[in-house]
């Protein structure tokens, strides 16, 4: 079963981190309050960051690895992200 590690930005500015298997479903309950207690009453969320995983296991050490990130590794893995999926989007005046 394929894993989905995804950051959230809440709206407090603050990032979430966190693993599924079913993305759509986490978001909503996230959305509905019944998620993480980090995000509950920090909506509106946004989400800002997905990577694919091939387990669980790998899923799981991803996560750990983002957390411990500082802010500033995490910003610029998302703005990396961010760069990548606008060149790979076609030109508007094509």
């Amino acid at each position: 079963m394929s894993y989905t590690l995804y950051i959230l930005r809440c709206g407090d500015g603050t990032l979430y981190t966190g693993i599924t298997n079913d993305l759509p479903r986490r978001l909503s309950a996230h959305r509905a309050g019944t998620g993480a207690k980090y995000t509950r009453g920090r909506g509106p969320l946004s989400l800002v960051y997905t990577e694919p995983c091939a387990d669980k296991s790998a899923a799981l050490r991803r996560e750990l690895y983002i957390k411990r990130l500082p802010r500033q590794k995490k910003e610029a893995l998302l703005a990396a992200a961010a760069s990548q999926a606008s060149n790979a989007l076609p030109a508007a005046n094509s």
